[in-house]
């Protein structure tokens, strides 16, 4: 009855955004620590931030177990160097989504590794165990005397003071390495359920595939199952706090010295292991996110996979993920980039965004939130999101200028890169920033590179048009408030509503006439 309840609870929730909470210090152990030689780049903290990516990634994940929720968060945030086997990875989605059987049986194995323990295993095979003490030796030798003493004391009853003795010498050393053991009591149990659900997995020749020789290194694991069966045994005593069997098996172990005797023993084969325990692991790993991106496309009214074959960004009906109702809008930019304009709120920065996501997204996960997308290989950059670093005395102007210096040094590879900026240089004065924030946009958009940025500085239109694609958003405004249609619009802002706003917000007669007055001749100023 259980196992008929979480089915019919899974086929339910498949497509649906998960209702449980992330612990993104947790989530992040497996990413932070992972060497990513295999991919081209790793998404920036600022850019993670400026995009919300971790907010993203609450609606992306849909996982059903820790491994998995670990493998996608770091496919997310690393653009491979190469797309292989996306005919493969499809095809598997694919099966998840049109195959409810073969699913249910996949998640309800992949669910046995959603307990909290399960986010450790990874230290494993991404950091360097405790090393045996030095002491080590006599803990051999006080587990051979006791053992000996133990056999031959029917013989000789005096022995019966010894083993007294080393028992209480013995309870020194257990306690001591107490510390050393609670490291791993989550970790390693965890690591026998992860071989266990691999070999479990494997069995399936639609998933063979993706890790041809997995075989191999679930043999491996498989030969220290024995040695590891131990501190699943004490982790399920701790949690289940079995008081009479775990005071008799403390007994014994402290007699033995079993603790820190198995525990050095295992962890130098776990030393030697670990590249066959990271192969399992994101084996499992994969086989989640595919699992995951199955459902997440399910869910979602539109999807698209991309086309990265291109030198262009073409999208049709390109929208945000988090952004309830978005209105979709489409681009097309061949070889050129886009400089925006229009009011705050009407949609500028979301489109920015949108376009940052979705380019991600394809690189990553293969999907795409429009209807049709196509874009070339390409990195990430963005100054979106910037504020003071009182704590380090830089202020907004300095921050910003250091984000943008990372951008030119990038611009000047090869490697084409998707430049995101919001509002460029408004830290600083209206001349300063219009002649310096022309130099920079001028010299970011050469070579390969794509940018797209909002200003609200319209001289730069009239400077860049020969460099980049103008387009606007605009608001309508009627007697009493201000809409927005959030479409794109080609060509610069020629409206003007700031004033008009203030004036239906009721600012005194005065300063709205004041305002007007100054404005004209503000123009008059600069047409002569």
């Amino acid at each position: 009855m259980r196992a008929k309840k979480r089915k019919r609870e899974l086929l339910h929730s498949f497509g649906q955004i998960k209702s449980e909470d992330f612990f993104f210090e947790r989530i992040n152990k497996y990413h932070h620590n992972k060497k990513n030689n295999d991919d081209v780049q790793l998404l920036s903290k600022k850019t993670c931030h400026d995009l919300d990516i971790d907010d993203l990634f609450t609606f992306l994940d849909r996982t059903c177990s820790k491994v998995g929720q670990q493998y996608l968060y770091n496919k997310l945030k690393c653009i491979p160097k190469k797309i292989n086997n996306r005919e493969l990875e499809e095809k598997i989605i694919n099966r998840f989504i049109s195959d409810q059987n073969f699913r249910l049986e996949i998640q309800l194995l992949l669910e046995k590794l959603k307990k909290s323990d399960v986010y450790y295993i990874s230290s494993l095979f991404q950091s360097e165990h405790i090393e045996a003490p030095k002491w080590i030796t006599i803990v051999r030798l006080l587990s051979f005397t006791n053992l000996l003493s133990l056999l031959l004391v029917p013989f000789n009853p005096p022995l019966a003071f010894i083993i007294l003795i080393v028992f209480i010498i013995n309870i020194i050393f257990h306690f001591w390495n107490k510390r050393n053991l609670y490291q791993y009591l989550g970790s390693i149990p965890q690591l026998l359920h992860l071989r266990k659900i691999a070999t479990k997995l494997y069995v399936k020749k639609e998933l063979q595939i993706i890790s041809p020789d997995l075989k191999k290194d679930l043999k491996v694991l498989h030969q220290l199952r024995s040695r590891m069966s131990f501190f699943r045994l004490e982790a399920n005593l701790q949690n289940e706090m079995q008081a009479v069997f775990w005071g008799i098996f403390e007994i014994i172990k402290i007699f033995f010295l079993l603790e820190p005797l198995l525990l050095f023993g295992i962890l130098k084969r776990l030393n030697c292991k670990q590249q066959e325990i990271e192969n399992v692991f994101c084996f499992v790993g994969q086989v989640d996110s595919f699992q995951s991106i199955a459902s997440l496309r399910y869910g979602l009214k539109q999807f698209c996979i991309p086309n990265h074959s291109t030198h262009e960004i073409k999208a049709e009906n390109i929208y945000h993920p988090l952004i309830q109702n978005c209105i979709p809008n489409d681009i097309h930019l061949q070889n050129r980039s886009i400089l925006l304009t229009g009011s705050n709120m009407s949609g500028k920065t979301s489109f920015i965004r949108s376009v940052g996501i979705n380019v991600i997204t394809g690189l990553t996960l293969n999907t795409c939130f429009a209807s049709n997308m196509s874009f070339p290989r390409m990195n990430v950059y963005s100054a979106i999101r910037i504020s003071d670093d009182l704590l380090n005395d830089k202020s907004y102007y300095f921050e910003e200028v250091i984000s943008i210096k990372e951008m030119i040094e990038h611009a000047q590879k090869d490697i084409p890169n998707l430049f995101l900026l919001d509002e460029i240089f408004k830290g600083t004065n209206t001349i300063e920033r219009i002649a310096a924030g022309k130099a920079v946009l001028k010299q970011l958009c050469k070579k390969q590179n794509i940018v797209l940025v909002s200003t609200h500085d319209i001289e730069l239109t009239d400077m860049l048009q020969e460099d980049y694609d103008l387009y606007h958003f605009s608001e309508i405004v009627n007697d009493k408030n201000v809409d927005f249609d959030y479409k794109l619009k080609k060509g610069k802002l020629t409206n003007r509503n700031a004033i008009r706003i203030l004036e239906i917000n009721n600012y005194p007669k005065e300063i709205i006439d004041e305002a007007i007055t100054t404005a004209k001749e503000m123009d008059i100023t600069k047409r002569s």
